[in-house]
C-alpha cells in the first residue's frame, strides 16, 4: 500500500445507520475502533455484488469476497490489525466463531425468509427499478435457503434451530461481557466490530414483530454496550431527504463532491410539448413494460414450482462452546 488515505466502498446508509449492510457494518466500525481515517463511499449499482464492502487505497484493495473478507485481509496485509494479542486464545476464537456463524445465520434467516421484504429492499434494492428489484431478491432468497438447508419438508425445524442458537449465543456474549466496555483485553478487537455490528442492526433495521430482535432485548447489559459504543464510535446518520452519490469514476472530477457524500435531486424542468416521435416511443415503451410484467409472472410461477423440489443441504454443522 503506498501510504494513502483509506476508502471503505459500502452499500448506502438507512434506518439511521451509516451503512445498512449487515456485511458492510463490521468493516466500518473496526475502521473507527482502529481510529484509522477513511473515507465512506457507496455503491448503489451492485446490489447483488460478493464484494462489497471492500477497502482501497491506491492500487491496493481488500474486497470481501477474499481472504476471508476485509476484516481478515486488513489483518493479514499489516493495514490494521486489533488482534495480534487475543487472536489465538481459544476463548477469542470460539466467541468470534459463533457471532460470524449463528448469528450471521440468524441474521441471514431474518432478512431473506422471516420478515417481509421491505429492510431487504431498502437496504439493496430501493435504486432499482421494481421487477429487476424482485427477481434478484426472489433469487437472492433462494440461495439464503439454500445455504441455510432450508426446504418445504424441514422449514419449522431449521427455524427453531436457528433461534435456539442464536438464543445460546446472546446468553453466552452476555455473560462473557458482563459490565465491561469490550469482550477482550480491555480493547476493541474485531469480536467487538462484528458483534456491535451485528447489535446495532438487528436493533435499528429489523422489524419490531422480529423474533431475533425480542431475543437481544433481553439482555439489557448488551443493550447498554451497544448504545455507548454506538454513541463514541458511529457516526450519526444526517436525518435529511438527501441519498447518498453512487460510487462512479465522474464523481471524482465534481468539485461538490469533495466536500460532500450527500446530493440533493435535482430541481425539474418546465414541461415541453411532446414530438409525434415521443409519443410513439412512449406507446411501445407501455407494449415492451407489459411484455417485462408477463416474463416476471412467468418467472415467479417457474420459482414457486421448484421451491417444492428443493432438495435440503446438510442440516446441523452444529458447534460446542464452553459457556
Amino acid at each position: 500500500m503506498d501510504g494513502g488515505k483509506l476508502t471503505l466502498v459500502a452499500r448506502k446508509p438507512c434506518f439511521g445507520l451509516p451503512t445498512a449492510c449487515p456485511k458492510c457494518l463490521p468493516a466500518y466500525i473496526y475502521l473507527k475502533f482502529a481510529k484509522v481515517p477513511f473515507d465512506l463511499e457507496f455503491n448503489l449499482l451492485d446490489p447483488d455484488s460478493e464484494q462489497i464492502p471492500y477497502v482501497e487505497s491506491g492500487e491496493y484493495v481488500a474486497y470481501n469476497n477474499e481472504k476471508g473478507g476485509v476484516i481478515e485481509s486488513l489483518k493479514d496485509d499489516g493495514i490494521v490489525d486489533l488482534d495480534s494479542r487475543v487472536e489465538f486464545e481459544p476463548d477469542w476464537l470460539s466467541t468470534n466463531a459463533m457471532i460470524t456463524s449463528w448469528l450471521s445465520d440468524a441474521v441471514m434467516y431474518e432478512l431473506w425468509v422471516a420478515t417481509d421484504e421491505s429492510p431487504v429492499h431498502k437496504i439493496y434494492y430501493s435504486d432499482l427499478a421494481w421487477p429487476i428489484g424482485k427477481i434478484m431478491f426472489l433469487k437472492q432468497a433462494r440461495a439464503v435457503k439454500q445455504l441455510l438447508g432450508i426446504n418445504g419438508d424441514n422449514a419449522d425445524r431449521r427455524e427453531k434451530e436457528i433461534y435456539r442458537r442464536a438464543t445460546r449465543a446472546y446468553k453466552a456474549l452476555s455473560s462473557r461481557l458482563g459490565d465491561e466496555t469490550f469482550f477482550f483485553d480491555s480493547r476493541p478487537t474485531s469480536v467487538d466490530a462484528n458483534f456491535l455490528a451485528h447489535a446495532l442492526f438487528t436493533l435499528q433495521a429489523l422489524p419490531e414483530t422480529s423474533t431475533l430482535r425480542s431475543k437481544l432485548l433481553e439482555h439489557s447489559n448488551i443493550i447498554s454496550y451497544a448504545e455507548k459504543l454506538r454513541k463514541e464510535f458511529v457516526d450519526p446518520v444526517p436525518t435529511s431527504t438527501l441519498v447518498p452519490q453512487p460510487v462512479s469514476d465522474s464523481s471524482s472530477s465534481d468539485p461538490k463532491s469533495n466536500h460532500s457524500s450527500w446530493r440533493s435531486r435535482p430541481k425539474s424542468k418546465p414541461k415541453k410539448e411532446k414530438t409525434e416521435e415521443e409519443k410513439t416511443f412512449r406507446r411501445r415503451a407501455k407494449y415492451f413494460l407489459g411484455a417485462q410484467a408477463v416474463a416476471i409472472l412467468v418467472f415467479l410461477t417457474l420459482m414457486a414450482g421448484s421451491d417444492d423440489n428443493e432438495v435440503g443441504l446438510d442440516e446441523d454443522d452444529d458447534f460446542s462452546y464452553n459457556y
